[in-house]
């Protein structure tokens, strides 16, 4: 039911966003003459998601995602309403639609990674890959008719009609999110600092290979792909002689082509691997954007939209639950933000790229080259290649209890030195090394620092695991972190171990010289009672 009423809500705001960008792409082609000018207002909404948001992925994880979403909804609202307003006023000029775009894209920018990782608290894991998908294409059956509804709306109102009924759209999410009761955050560690949430987040994405291979290749798909969006108010008025309504329809059909990928979705994933599904989407993107930049007449280049809108979903939904899949839930606002960085700022830098390129040479000479990067971006998974889905149960493990402890430590106190004692029989060496090795990624995933693995000279099956974290609770909050599917591997070296009881813990403070006032107190310990 919460889904249902979100998703619905969701796409009545959709519809509203692109019949605004069809009023304000067909606006700045009157505003300003310069091709560069024109791809400038798809790149103003999107430059703010790259430039903002690991910011909104760390607040995210940080804070209550409904009020974040709430108040991403209603900031968009207000400007909306300004830009309608100034709009019906004629006082907007080129530059001033650019900076109300931004500032649209901006509260955009703070919306996705909250709304992306709320996905995992609406619905359960097992229907994450069903609701990222409706989620695109609810989109995209928008895209299908919102732009030619726009255009419509547009040629026959002006683009003042456009923005104000943008701004209309906005009421049924903001009256959704207000009725939707989020589940309760957990609150028994005090919240990371924006700097901290911030190098968490990073960290956990360097020591993940697969997940840097993901950006890697959205950051090339969303470069190369921004020139069909970026470009298309162009293609509609100089290369086919349209209107408005032209334009429109050009968005509708690629958003037709966008609700056949996701029909073909599913059954895709079924027969072909991950890479395989990415390959075919770059080079059928390729093949759209080439038809696009040749084609002369709007039915040829309604052929080239429908293939590129079908390959854009199929490659973008698939980044998007890569990343949703790979991701325990402490961090998935921060690993979306992440990945729309890059993709988002691929797409940013692209329509810039594009638009510049357009107006040196033409726009079919940008979208032939655009193509052939497309084709380069498919080649390139030969060394960032997609792995398949794993397995992974990424549940909190919630086995860690809090060691009683003599010394009466405060929270942010530390550094905290942590050691761990295993027995390692000679002939379980190499299979030590290998676990060990699996296992430092995991703890620098999570917070671990300087990590280093010491063997003892005079007893060679001693061998000890090192880390610092900065504080007593950076130590809680590392394992805290831990996941079901760690648990594994945990167990293998418990079982590589040789000694009498489990692996040796040490839990140490780094201490050199201290004044006495800020030296920790012993806890009192309880009086001997006398025996008689």
């Amino acid at each position: 039911m919460t889904f249902r009423r979100l998703w619905l809500a969701s796409q009545t705001s959709n519809l509203g966003g692109l019949v605004q960008m069809v009023g304000a792409g067909w606006l700045m082609t009157s505003l300003a003459g310069s091709s560069a000018m024109v791809a400038l207002v798809q790149a103003s909404n999107t430059l703010p998601i790259m430039v903002f948001s690991l910011i909104a992925g760390a607040l995210a994880d940080s804070f209550d995602r409904r009020r974040i979403l709430l108040s991403a909804q209603i900031f968009m609202f207000a400007v909306s309403l300004a830009l309608a307003a100034f709009a019906y006023l004629d006082l907007l000029g080129a530059w001033g639609l650019l900076g109300f775009t931004f500032a649209i894209g901006c509260g955009m920018a703070l919306y996705n990674p909250s709304w992306q990782a709320s996905m995992g608290d609406i619905v359960t894991r097992r229907d994450l890959s069903a609701a990222v998908t409706l989620n695109a294409m609810g989109f995209n059956l928008m895209r299908s008719v919102g732009p030619a509804f726009g255009g419509v709306l547009v040629a026959f109102a002006g683009a003042a009609a456009a923005f104000v009924f943008n701004a209309l759209t906005y009421i049924p999410i903001i009256a959704a999110l207000w009725l939707w009761k989020s589940p309760p955050r957990d609150e028994s560690l005090p919240r990371e600092g924006l700097g901290q949430a911030l190098g968490a987040g990073l960290r956990y994405m360097s020591m993940s290979p697969h997940l840097l291979r993901v950006l890697a290749r959205s950051f090339m798909f969303g470069f190369a792909a921004s020139s069909a969006m970026a470009l298309l108010p162009l293609v509609a008025r100089d290369v086919l002689q349209g209107t408005a309504l032209t334009y429109g329809l050009l968005l509708g059909f690629f958003g037709l082509g966008a609700i056949g990928g996701v029909l073909a979705n599913s059954r895709l994933r079924e027969r072909f691997t991950n890479e395989r599904i990415i390959v075919a989407g770059f080079l059928g993107f390729a093949l759209g954007v080439l038809i696009l930049a040749l084609g002369r007449h709007i039915a040829v280049s309604a052929v080239g939209l429908l293939i590129a809108g079908a390959c854009w979903v199929l490659s973008l939904s698939l980044f998007n639950v890569s990343v949703q899949m790979s991701t325990p839930r402490w961090v998935v606002g921060r690993a979306l933000s992440f990945y729309q960085t890059a993709t988002f700022g691929g797409m940013a830098l692209g329509a810039w790229n594009w638009g510049l390129l357009a107006d040196h040479q033409s726009v079919t000479v940008a979208l032939l080259a655009a193509s052939g990067l497309l084709v380069v971006g498919a080649l390139a998974g030969r060394w960032f290649g997609l792995e398949e889905f794993a397995e992974l149960d990424l549940d909190p493990l919630n086995t860690f209890t809090e060691p009683e402890l003599r010394l009466d430590l405060q929270a942010r106190s530390g550094p905290i030195v942590v050691m761990i004692d295993y027995i390692i029989d000679e002939a379980d060496t190499d299979a030590f090394l290998a676990a060990i090795h699996r296992r430092r990624r995991v703890r620098i995933r999570d917070g671990a620092r300087n990590w280093s693995l010491l063997r003892d000279l005079q007893n060679p099956d001693l061998w000890s695991e090192r880390f610092h974290v900065a504080t007593w609770n950076d130590y809680l909050r590392h394992n805290a972190r831990r996941t079901k599917s760690d648990l594994e591997g945990w167990e293998v070296l418990q079982a590589l171990h040789k000694g009498p009881d489990r692996p040796r813990v040490h839990r140490w403070i780094e201490r050199q010289a201290v004044p006495l006032h800020e030296d920790l107190a012993l806890k009192p310990q309880p009086a001997e009672v006398p025996h008689h």
